[in-house]
């Protein structure tokens, strides 16, 4: 296997973000590697992202109520200003960084290079990625784009700067009070986490932009249940987190609960933090 390039600098020792994997290591060492890794992502992709100008968009109030109504998200492939470069780059980095923690395995490895070789991820494959979340939530295509599987898996890591740029300055702008469906009104990604306020009004986070969402606390944001005593809960020891299970699917969201928490919530950071309860909720019979 090539060496990998050098690992990228830290970031600024003062990141409200590496502090709280900082943190998580001391607290919790036996996700040390699961830590390591994680910010050597995040800081290829804050690097990406700030490299990046941020797209204006506007939208007229007819079409975006209709958007609204059919549960179509409302940032379209073509508003997402990807660098071809830039996403090839963070591609390549991203690959290299998983190969080194053994998360992508040798030959998928070499399947990647040989892709990369190709000329990809090409707009076409990044299109049809992105445009095939919208259209499989709204039942108009099969499950998966077609897009090699190996592809699929880092894709949406090296994607995310252009996709939380873009969506960045929408949450203030746009009125998502007309949204209710469990996936993610502005790219049509499926949720990383559900959030708990201090205010008791459950937020979903997309895994894909990193927007975030009102979700109605009662519904399963697998099946969209709403019986009443459908779902069991379970904390974390410490609990800052919790996994909320639906008895009807038997599938999993995990939250970040802010109500007894000191800092903000942080995607990057709760997805690893809450690693261990991924091994809770299948010892149950539950899956993610």
């Amino acid at each position: 296997m090539p060496t990998p390039p050098s690992r990228p600098r830290p970031e600024r020792a003062d990141s409200p973000e590496l502090a709280a994997f900082r943190r998580l290591k001391a607290e919790q060492p036996e996700l040390a590697v699961a830590v390591d890794m994680q910010v050597e992502i995040v800081v290829l992709q804050h690097r990406a992202q700030a490299r990046l100008s941020t797209p204006w968009l506007e939208f007229e109030d007819a079409w975006l109520a209709r958007q609204m109504a059919e549960g179509a998200p409302i940032v379209r492939f073509d508003e997402v200003r990807f660098d071809w470069g830039e996403l090839r780059l963070l591609f390549r980095q991203i690959s290299d960084v998983l190969r080194r923690y053994d998360v992508v395995e040798s030959a998928d490895y070499e399947a990647l290079q040989q892709l990369q070789r190709g000329g990809r991820p090409s707009r076409d494959d990044v299109a049809a990625w992105y445009t095939g979340a919208a259209l499989r939530h709204r039942a108009t295509i099969p499950e998966e784009p077609g897009l090699p599987e190996v592809l699929s898996q880092v894709l949406p890591l090296a994607a995310r700067p252009f996709l939380a740029r873009t969506v960045e300055t929408l949450h203030q702008r746009v009125d998502l009070a007309g949204w209710s469906h469990p996936y993610c009104p502005f790219c049509g990604g499926d949720p990383e986490l559900a959030i708990l306020p201090v205010t008791g009004e459950r937020k979903l986070a997309c895994g894909r932009c990193t927007g975030i969402w009102p979700y109605d606390a009662h519904a399963c944001p697998h099946c969209e249940d709403r019986r009443p005593g459908s779902q069991t809960s379970f904390a974390s020891r410490d609990g800052h987190y919790r996994l909320i299970a639906c008895d009807a699917c038997r599938k999993y969201v995990k939250a970040y609960d802010a109500r007894g928490s000191e800092r903000p919530f942080m995607l990057d950071v709760d997805t690893i933090a809450t690693l261990p309860l991924d091994a809770a909720a299948q010892q149950r019979g539950y899956s993610g």
